[in-house]
């Protein structure tokens, strides 16, 4: 289940709400009990094995309008 962050803006305190997607835009109320809250927009950093580069175009032409010769 995704997990949204919250602040509030009466006390200050932030706080993180699991939740289904569906319900993401609800109202939130603060722990300690105040109902102005604002969610937060929060980052996702996906990792995993090493990325590599996507090969480079090599100089040969071929290969669209002004690559291939094809223009004249």
């Amino acid at each position: 289940m995704p997990r949204y962050d919250f602040r509030c803006r009466s006390c200050g305190a932030t706080f993180e709400l699991n939740r289904p997607m569906a319900r993401a835009n609800d109202p939130a109320t603060c722990p300690e009990g105040h109902a102005d809250t604002v969610k937060l927009l929060s980052t996702v950093a996906v990792t995993g094995a090493k990325a590599s580069a996507a090969p480079a175009p090599s100089g040969g032409g071929g290969g669209g309008c002004c690559g291939g010769g094809c223009c004249g």
